[in-house]
């Protein structure tokens, strides 16, 4: 039992390259869930989106998320949103220039830049990570971090500290 307690859960599906093609549904979280990337603003009308306002660290992690083509030119990122104490992104990978990458090896790589930029890590170890299985599963997650700010504002997103 007490064996038991102290072994870690694997985070990643066994027996499955993250380096393949496709896409993937990735999420981080700050250290204890701090809020140190951005502030959610109330919308401004009735038809307006709630605000996503960087602070500072946000500000470098959009700066590392939008380099990512850059350093990995195999992957690209769709869509992204910086929430307060944590990131959602759907980064697509495409090894046709024959330069593959594994997303674990990104996410690894985004923490450790804005880490370095910062001077120490705001990061919580490892990620959520889900592979996209079909456009209606792409389209689900697209939706949803459209609507992560607005979930935010209500107390209802899951990771809401």
């Amino acid at each position: 039992m007490q064996n038991e307690l102290l072994r870690r859960k694997p985070n990643r599906l066994q027996g499955y390259s993250y380096a393949e093609n496709g896409v993937y549904f990735l999420t981080f979280c700050t250290t204890r869930k701090q809020k140190l990337l951005s502030t959610i603003l109330p919308p401004t009308g009735e038809l307006a989106p709630p605000t996503v306002l960087l602070k500072p660290y946000g500000i470098l992690t959009e700066t590392a998320i939008r380099a990512i083509p850059a350093h990995y030119p195999s992957a690209t990122v769709d869509h992204f949103v910086i929430m307060p104490n944590h990131v959602h992104l759907l980064l697509r990978l495409d090894d046709s220039a024959g330069r593959q990458v594994a997303a674990p090896t990104i996410v690894g790589h985004l923490k450790r830049a804005v880490s370095m930029e910062i001077g120490r890590t705001i990061w919580q170890k490892g990620f959520y990570d889900h592979i996209i299985r079909d456009a209606y599963d792409y389209q689900t997650r697209w939706e949803y971090i459209d609507e992560n700010p607005a979930r935010w504002l209500m107390k209802k997103d899951e990771y809401y500290w």
